[in-house]
């Protein structure tokens, strides 16, 4: 296909050198160079707390390096050269788990339609209303992405993964010069990732350069021209090439390691004709399951299917509509969920989201152990022996007096399951605990799932990726537009070959 021409300075060129960052007293970036033109499309790869984000947000401009005397950081755009991004700021698309965050911490509940169509407006918050070339081209974006069924729908009220993707419409309708992504696909389903891809793909054809950092060599989009991988701060980069393609193979499950428990457990959760509405919708339609002591239960389904909303219905965050039940083991009626919930361990992005970011990384693990959010009062010496053994576990020692606000997304997920862990829990609740998380962390936190399994420990965990899946689950359940598909013992397993970047 024959390209169009493009106007000169259409796009930005980027040039950074010299460059040094440092956050919460720590040297993130270290005299990092790096040039970005347009047509290149680059990955950006690095472990959790290498300073991927911080690298996309100092680009951005939302956050400033360290004044020094060869720093440099210039930005052509239409034949003008600027030293400081404020003149192309709003060329610049951006799209990542903070900016996600940032909608449920200003309850900026806005319609799918509105929040796309604020990408055409380049603003926060809508305006009153989009004419006519503009609500078409926010329906297109939808349907591009395949949610157009949540044109309606108020933002809020979305999956996670749901959330993501109008995000990313609304990124693709901003138009930009540059467009930075960081993981993207996090809590996409296998289809909805695919729709990214493509998208992605097909924007390749123009020469709008965009960088696209992620922990997941298997779902790095075509089309990618160079690569850039951060290590301790520094930075080395190159052009695209890969060794291995990655691929899938799907194969019969052996039977589970842990045997499936039978009647001589006892059930902790009962759901019968369960539905939980959600913002006038039904999220979750007569669920019905018995949870025993020893069990894994893996749930799955499409974005949008009430995975998220099992599990927080599970903890207590739902109620059960009146034609069905939930049962708790050691819970009554009408009296407080705070005894069971405090035997209860949780890891989700909502969780994530709300925890105060102020708080250091012990704090949190000590609130946790409180059954709250937020620390009152002082911390005893026991909380704190807890508190770092529960972060040496995950392999977050070193971040126990980091503030939140001071850490990657994934070394807060380390924490998160740090603040599980803590509590001892008799069931665990896992809702995407891998999101985030580079490959060396998700196979730590893997074993150590591994081994709460094998220690009796009941686990339910929500994954659309199957090789997240514990070698040692026991149980499936299926969800499909909020209604039960399958439900029993697991039915199949996933074999991965390796694969590795260039």
């Amino acid at each position: 296909m024959k390209r169009k021409s493009v106007r000169p300075g259409r796009y930005l060129e980027v040039d950074l050198s010299h460059v040094e960052l440092v956050r919460g007293g720590r040297r993130v970036l270290r005299d990092l160079r790096w040039r970005i033109r347009p047509g290149q499309r680059w990955v950006l790869q690095g472990a959790n707390g290498d300073g991927k984000t911080q690298l996309l947000k100092l680009i951005a401009g939302d956050v400033w390096p360290q004044p020094r005397v060869l720093t440099r950081r210039r930005y052509r755009w239409r034949g003008e050269l600027s030293s400081e991004p404020y003149a192309v700021k709003e060329e610049i698309a951006y799209l990542g788990a903070e900016r996600q965050d940032r909608y449920r911490h200003y309850d900026w509940n806005y319609r799918v339609s509105a929040i796309v169509g604020t990408g055409i407006q380049r603003r926060d918050t809508p305006v009153p209303s989009l004419d006519a070339a503009a609500r078409s081209r926010v329906v297109r974006l939808l349907r591009r992405l395949g949610i157009a069924g949540l044109a309606r729908r108020r933002f809020l009220a979305l999956s996670q993964g749901e959330q993501r993707l109008v995000l990313l419409a609304r990124a693709l309708a901003w138009r930009p010069a540059l467009l930075l992504l960081d993981e993207p696909l996090n809590g996409l389903d296998a289809p909805h990732r695919a729709r990214v891809l493509a998208a992605l793909h097909t924007l390749s054809r123009s020469q709008l350069p965009w960088i696209y950092a992620s922990h997941r060599l298997d779902e790095v989009p075509a089309g990618v021209t160079h690569w850039a991988r951060l290590h301790r701060g520094r930075l080395r980069t190159g052009k695209w090439r890969r060794r291995v393609l990655p691929h899938v193979v799907l194969a019969p499950r052996p039977r589970a390691a842990s045997p499936a428990r039978g009647h001589g457990h006892p059930v902790l959760i009962e759901l019968r004709d369960a539905s939980v509405w959600r913002a006038g919708k039904p999220a979750l339609r007569h669920a019905s399951l018995q949870i025993r002591s020893g069990d894994c239960w893996v749930v799955h389904g499409a974005n949008g299917s009430g995975k998220s909303t099992l599990l927080a219905t599970l903890h207590g965050e739902h109620g059960v509509a009146r034609d069905g039940a939930i049962w708790r083991r050691h819970h009554h009626p009408g009296t407080p969920l705070l005894e069971f919930q405090r035997r209860v361990g949780c890891v989700a992005p909502e969780l994530q989201a709300g925890l105060p970011r102020q708080l250091t990384a012990l704090e949190s693990v000590v609130a946790g152990l409180r059954g709250a959010y937020d620390l009152d009062g002082a911390v005893t010496d026991a909380e704190r022996r807890v508190a770092h053994r529960s972060l040496r576990a995950v392999g977050a020692g070193r971040l126990a007096q980091c503030r939140l606000a001071e850490l990657s997304y994934g070394q807060a997920r380390r924490v998160l399951f740090a603040r599980a862990l803590a509590r001892q829990p008799d069931i665990v609740l896992l809702d995407e605990p891998y999101t985030g998380l580079d490959a060396a962390t998700r196979t730590r936190l893997r074993a150590l799932i591994e081994n709460w399994i094998s220690k009796g420990r009941t686990i339910v965990i929500a994954s659309h990726h199957r090789d997240d899946w514990p070698r040692r689950a026991t149980h499936e359940l299926e969800l499909a537009a909020g209604g039960v598909r399958y439900c029993g013992l697991l039915r199949c397993a996933r074999v991965a070959d390796g694969m590795e970047p260039a």
